[in-house]
């Protein structure tokens, strides 16, 4: 029996991403502060972040034209750096630990579609990106990933599955070609 996508099933009311005020609020507050270059200071991007409900440590730099979808769902450790043109997508949560970094244009997705059903129904999975991760630029970070310690996922990758401590991983999809060695 064949089977086809029906879109007009589609049901989403089992995913509640937040009140509706804070985020109608968080829209243009996302558009005015950080998805654009108008305000490149970044004590005023921290106090947005924490203001809606973000968790953000010490020496956090967000760069300018950086999209997040739901600030309360994101936890940010020390000394993190979150390069021009990142796209944190977290309709789950999204834990970054301290030192990491998120190079420009990266994409961190916590989202999906199920595929195998008709109504093609939300999936969601939180991000976890332990110490010392190095996200390359253009690389993207899909829905339920775990990037271990010091892993590094080189600019134009994609992962779908975990990254081992200290794997240097490239590609699509993203495949371990080396050891990190620090000194």
């Amino acid at each position: 029996m064949k089977s086809s996508s029906d879109l007009s099933k589609f049901n989403n009311k089992s995913y509640n991403p937040g009140n509706i005020l804070r985020r109608f609020l968080w829209y243009f507050v996302n558009i005015i502060f950080f998805k654009s270059s108008i305000f490149p200071f970044n004590f005023i991007k921290v106090f947005f972040l924490k203001f809606f409900g973000a968790r953000v440590g010490k020496g956090v730099v967000v760069k300018p034209n950086v999209n997040i979808k739901y600030p309360w769902k994101l936890n940010i450790g020390n000394y993190v750096w979150i390069g021009e043109n990142v796209w944190i997508d977290n309709l789950d949560d999204v834990i970054i630990s301290d030192n990491v970094c998120i190079s420009q244009g990266a994409m961190i997705l916590c989202g999906s579609h199920n595929y195998k059903i008709s109504s093609f129904d939300l999936i969601t999975r939180p991000v976890y990106l332990k110490d010392g991760v190095w996200i390359g630029a253009k690389s993207i970070v899909l829905s339920g990933v775990v990037a271990e310690s010091h892993s590094i996922l080189s600019a134009g990758s994609v992962s779908s599955k975990n990254l081992e401590p200290f794997g240097i991983y490239k590609g699509n999809p993203a495949q371990k070609i080396a050891t990190r060695k620090l000194s």
